[in-house]
């Protein structure tokens, strides 16, 4: 069980084995997920699915290396990238590449900058606060992403 947890946590290990930042890698593996589901009711299923299994996950992954938050776990972004896409396709955003890179960008920004509410989500405690901020800077980048769009798309 402590190899699966560790296998999901580090998306198949990727986090533990990357010359980018893990952060970076993640996200761009959540948006490479995310394109591979066109279905809007298999792709929520999914995202809700990731997102209820990754603090648990990650809370693990977290104890079992004795740190708050290890960088190799990215399975977060993952996560938070996903809901910034959602949000957007729910918007009507198209999965064009110009809008794919402004949602990935704005959630790196919101990722990296952490804004509030994304540093209070942080606080809390175990794997909850390891998924809750990039969550949180999902909906965020998502939400502004959709109203990027609605003005100058």
């Amino acid at each position: 069980m402590v190899w699966l947890f560790r296998f999901l946590a580090t998306v198949g290990f990727l986090g533990e084995h990357l010359p980018a930042p893990g952060t970076t890698v993640g996200s761009l593996v959540g948006l490479g997920l995310f394109l591979l589901f066109p279905d809007a009711g298999l792709r929520l299923a999914v995202g809700v699915g990731l997102t209820l299994l990754a603090p648990l996950v990650c809370g693990r992954e977290a104890v079992r290396r004795g740190e708050v938050d290890p960088s190799p776990v990215v399975l977060d972004e993952v996560v938070g990238q996903w809901w910034a896409l959602q949000i957007m396709a729910w918007a009507g955003v198209p999965f064009r590449t110009p809008w794919l890179v402004v949602g990935f960008g704005l959630f790196r920004l919101f990722d990296v900058l952490k804004p509030p509410p994304v540093r209070q989500a942080e606080l809390l405690p175990g794997g909850l606060g390891i998924v809750a901020d990039d969550l949180v800077a999902g909906l965020l980048a998502g939400l502004l992403g959709a109203l990027v769009f609605r003005v100058w798309g």
